[in-house]
């Protein structure tokens, strides 16, 4: 049986300004798949060869394959989804399956809207492929889909979710087949070297409101260790990969375990040959304080920090558990260690003005990270903070939540206005970091990394590639009352989902009516116990005295 994945044609000019990123998740999928005896794997990167149309049909009329698997964060799931009706043209016996963090809470959505997928995978996909496979292989799809746990399709028109499946309790059993990715085409441009995105652990504990990754992965497990830079190590001996960013939310939450693959690497002396970096919280950065220094020495020289907001309202707002005084500090601790660190702010809520937008600035410059970032809030339609500001949410065509265009209005600013601003931002602290900083700022490796993160940002500016510029029209102030985002408004809701949500609300709703019953039936049996308590004399008789000559 052929198999061929495909990765959809999607860019916006975000974090593929520093480079062509390789995508994991078809080695993670085609690794578990050849384990279990499927080795008739393709692969077509029509991302990274920028492929029309024309170039994807013709990718999957040289496989011929027998399966057609597409995945996709919300972005790029319309690419996604014309991946698929493409596939029914070309291979019209071939089944047509779709997965990703989009597909896995919007199914109701997407098979609304492209009817032409045959089966949606819900959740982490390396074992439900392998089931789902498997049936097709032994000719017993499309009989026995209601038997395949997380999965959704189709029948007769009403849309079918099975019971989900488990998450992937061994992830040390997963061998990723990293060789099935065009290597020559994914560089880091900072360092002018290949890139990979290997994982150490999945899931997280925390439940930021704005965030969909730690319902995904649900629980949150570690790999060893010792696996992973196995892993690593045979991406530089294989692949002559340079640098990786860990894929995790955040591999610091276990310190153990992320301290053990920290002195695997330099027991290894692969410091010398790999650099990496990661995304991680602020609380484990002024945790971890006294072991920064053996965090550098293993190769870890880039920290991406979710300092998120400014102002401690909006921190609140988003559930993160931090303190503003906190973010200043852990950037000083990096800064220290000699970590390149990158602060991420997120701009763009309903409560967002020309003021607002330049404390955050004014804050970024007072806290000298090495790098800034200004994320335009992007209501992922499966958040808690969705839920909460769903009406003031106009803008449902999911091409365009992508980090760089507004999809929400502030109250007091336009979307033009608000793009004005953040440009602002970045326009006055890259100049300064240009002219003041990054030529001047230590030697060798630090110099010459920063200066390869400025080649980035001045490569996608020229392009007008960075934050869709030139496909919104910006060509700075000037503009910012004739910038057009292009929203297809004639995307909305499906009705499906919209009645799942509905659903899923009274649902809650009644569960919250009930823990707030049984909270108030509580307290009143204490109270009577209390009162019981009171009237019971020191014989243990009832409500009446005993008489002394009783």
């Amino acid at each position: 049986m052929r198999i061929l994945f495909i990765h959809p044609n999607y860019h916006s000019g975000g974090a593929e300004i520093a480079g062509n990123w390789p995508p994991a998740w078809v080695a993670y999928l085609s690794g578990s798949l050849k384990n279990a005896g499927f080795d008739d794997i393709h692969f077509l990167d029509a991302m990274t060869n920028h492929l029309d149309d024309e170039g994807i049909r013709d990718g999957i009329s040289a496989v011929a394959p027998d399966v057609i698997g597409v995945t996709s964060i919300t972005p790029s799931i319309y690419a996604a989804e014309h991946i698929l009706e493409l596939a029914q043209e070309v291979a019209p016996n071939a089944l047509r399956m779709l997965g990703g963090v989009h597909a896995t809470f919007m199914y109701k959505q997407v098979l609304s809207e492209a009817p032409w997928v045959d089966v949606i995978v819900r959740g982490e996909g390396e074992e439900i492929v392998i089931d789902l496979m498997k049936a097709v292989a032994e000719n017993r799809w499309p009989e026995d889909r209601s038997k395949i746990k997380g999965i959704a399709f189709k029948d007769d028109n009403k849309i079918i979710a099975t019971a989900a499946a488990s998450t992937v309790k061994d992830l040390d059993a997963i061998d990723p087949d990293w060789s099935i990715l065009e290597w020559d085409k994914y560089t880091y441009i900072p360092l002018g070297t290949r890139v990979a995105i290997p994982n150490l652990a999945r899931g997280c504990p925390f439940t930021c409101s704005f965030c969909s990754q730690w319902k995904f992965w649900r629980d949150y497990r570690v790999r060893d260790p010792q696996k992973v830079v196995d892993e690593i190590e045979g991406l530089v001996r294989d692949h002559d990969v340079g640098f990786f960013i860990l894929a995790d939310e955040e591999p610091t939450i276990n310190r153990k375990k992320f301290v053990e693959f920290c002195e695997e690497l330099i027991a290894r002396s692969l410091p010398e040959k790999v650099k990496w970096g990661i995304n991680t919280r602020v609380t484990d950065i002024m945790r971890d304080k006294d072991l920064l220094p053996l965090y550098r020495k293993a190769g870890l020289v880039h920290v991406s920090l979710g300092t998120e907001a400014a102002a401690q309202l909006k921190l609140d707002q988003f559930n993160k558990e931090t303190k503003v005084a906190d973010n200043k500090e852990a950037i000083r601790l990096l800064r220290e260690a000699d970590i390149f660190v990158e602060a991420q702010f997120i701009v763009g809520l309903d409560n967002e003005t020309e003021q607002t937008l330049e404390e955050t600035y004014q804050m970024a410059w007072d806290w000298q990270p090495d790098l800034a970032n200004w994320a335009m809030y992007t209501p992922w339609p499966f958040t808690p903070l969705f839920q909460e500001i769903k009406d003031q949410v106009e803008i449902f065509d999911f091409s365009k939540y992508n980090f760089v265009t507004p999809i929400m209005k502030p109250a007091a600013m336009s979307r033009g206005e608000l793009l004005n601003g953040v440009m602002k931002n970045y326009r006055r602290f890259y100049m300064q970091k240009a002219l003041f900083h990054y030529p001047w700022r230590g030697t060798g490796f630090r110099r010459r990394y920063l200066l390869g993160c400025l080649k980035a940002f001045l490569k996608a500016g020229f392009a007008r590639t960075f934050y869709d510029l030139g496909k919104a029209g910006y060509w700075g102030p000037q503009t910012k009352n004739k910038v057009h985002f292009d929203f297809d408004e004639t995307r909305t809701l499906a009705e499906a989902q919209l009645e799942d949500w509905e659903s899923a609300a009274d649902r809650a709703a009644r569960a919250a009516e009930r823990r707030e019953s049984i909270k108030l039936q509580g307290k009143e049996r204490a109270r009577m116990r209390a009162n019981t308590a009171a009237q019971v004399t020191a014989c243990g008789g009832g409500t009446q005295q005993m008489t002394e000559n009783a």
